[in-house]
């Protein structure tokens, strides 16, 4: 009975409804994709023996990619299915030769092309399944009350004989009429049966579609390879340009002013010295001066190495990082409101590069964005921390390469995190960052 309650009231959850609007909703989606694509492949292939059916071949790679980047989207957003985009993007030749060939020999364009064509068939179980569920199981098992309503208003054939339209009939675009009220009693059970069956072939036809588009519309095993690879030595060059950055802090700041102490302390000391020659005695003015010089060298000094400091691991995440992001945005330039749901914590490594993204984006949207207000919301899901920046500013912010968002990017990277930016002319600018947390 348990398992009977629970697959009649599966859809019935939040996830539930999400899975029959995928299914629902994506049948369209999937018939345009697959006339798209059945159409650009036939009419390449039949003119592939004259000098435009290559071009014709290739013209559609760059609309199929986008078409299977919002496959990606909707069973992410629908599912919670991530599916890591396959890199690299697509990058055209040069001329109408270059182009082609590269349109051509582009994999991800003719593994979207799979996808396409065979997704029709799994969406059209899915949206079957969705609508029985949804409209002919309900309609089934009401069929008595369906029959009560109607069999009255019917023309009679044969006196005492009372039929029921086609409206109230239990099989759709047929002419089968029930006579009585004990024979809708098959119809019900058969409306129980379609209730029971239909969340199971739905949850086989969205399954079936999640592994098409992790195998067809994501990373393969080689490009995963190739992208841990880039991974790794991002992080390598990383963690070489920071201990360099460090070193130079050290030798050209901080030493230099331990040396100008030292220096300036000696000449204290020296000045302090009771010499033999007449008049000799010390110059206590002088060796003050010099003292309160060095101290506030010093203090100079203690400063930037706190400032290092932080920069390898900001103490603030010892309290963890809800604490540290909650105190960063006090101390925002723009009111942030904060949305945090952390029930555990992530790694080390991943808390760091999550501050420093915060920090970082909240410094841009202090400088550059204009904004009156902003949100900051931290929501760790199952093997994800999502850090999002929203704030009410003019907008215009853009990935450029040696730009700042550009090298949160980098960073983000060597742990095998995103970087997404919406912020159209005039706003609102939306930055997610999304961070693996097995990192």
């Amino acid at each position: 009975m348990k398992i009977c309650a629970r697959l009649l009231t599966g859809p019935l959850t939040r996830r539930g409804r999400a899975a029959s609007r995928y299914a629902l909703l994506g049948w369209p989606l999937a018939l345009a994709g697959f006339a798209f694509t059945a159409a650009s492949l036939g009419v390449g292939i039949y003119a592939s023996f004259t000098l435009i059916g290559l071009p014709l071949l290739a013209a559609p790679t760059p609309y199929v990619r986008r078409l299977g980047t919002v496959h990606r989207s909707r069973a992410l957003r629908l599912l919670a299915a991530r599916v890591p985009a396959p890199p690299p993007p697509f990058r055209p030749g040069r001329g109408i030769v270059g182009w082609t060939k590269s349109a051509l020999t582009d994999a991800v364009g003719w593994r979207t092309r799979a996808y396409l064509l065979l997704k029709f068939p799994v969406a059209t179980v899915g949206f079957l399944a969705a609508g029985c569920y949804w409209v002919a199981g309900p309609y089934y098992l009401t069929y008595p009350i369906w029959w009560e309503i109607f069999h009255g208003f019917t023309y009679q054939p044969h006196p005492g004989v009372s039929p029921v339209p086609v409206l109230a009939s239990p099989v759709p675009f047929t002419s089968l009429q029930i006579l009585s009220l004990p024979a809708t009693l098959p119809v019900v059970a058969a409306g129980a049966a379609v209730m029971l069956a239909a969340p199971w072939c739905l949850r086989m036809a969205n399954a079936l579609d999640v592994s098409l588009i992790s195998r067809l519309l994501g990373e393969t095993s080689a490009e995963r390879v190739r992208g841990l690879e880039r991974s790794r030595a991002s992080a390598v060059e990383d963690s070489t340009a920071r201990l360099r950055s460090i070193e130079r802090d050290l030798h050209d700041g901080t030493q230099a002013r331990l040396i100008a102490v030292t220096m300036r302390l000696g000449m204290a000391k020296d000045k302090l010295r009771v010499r033999d020659e007449p008049g000799g005695g010390p110059d206590v003015g002088r060796a003050f001066e010099l003292v309160d010089v060095a101290q506030k060298t010093l203090n100079e000094a203690m400063d930037e190495l706190r400032g290092l400091v932080r920069g390898i691991h900001p103490p603030a995440l010892d309290a963890g990082l809800d604490v540290a992001l909650t105190t960063l945005a006090a101390h925002s330039v723009v009111p942030v409101d904060m949305v945090i749901d952390m029930p555990r914590r992530a790694s080390p490594a991943v808390e760091a590069i999550a501050y420093f993204c915060a920090a970082e984006l909240l410094a841009n949207v202090g400088k550059h964005s204009k904004a009156r207000r902003a949100v900051m919301e931290v929501v760790h899901i199952p093997g994800l921390l999502r850090v999002r920046i929203t704030d009410d500013g003019v907008g215009g912010a853009r990935l450029e390469a040696g730009g700042g968002l550009h090298g949160l990017r980098h960073r983000i990277g060597t742990v095998d995190g995103t970087l997404d930016v919406s912020s159209p002319r005039g706003g609102p600018t939306v930055v997610t960052v999304e961070l693996p947390t097995d990192a």
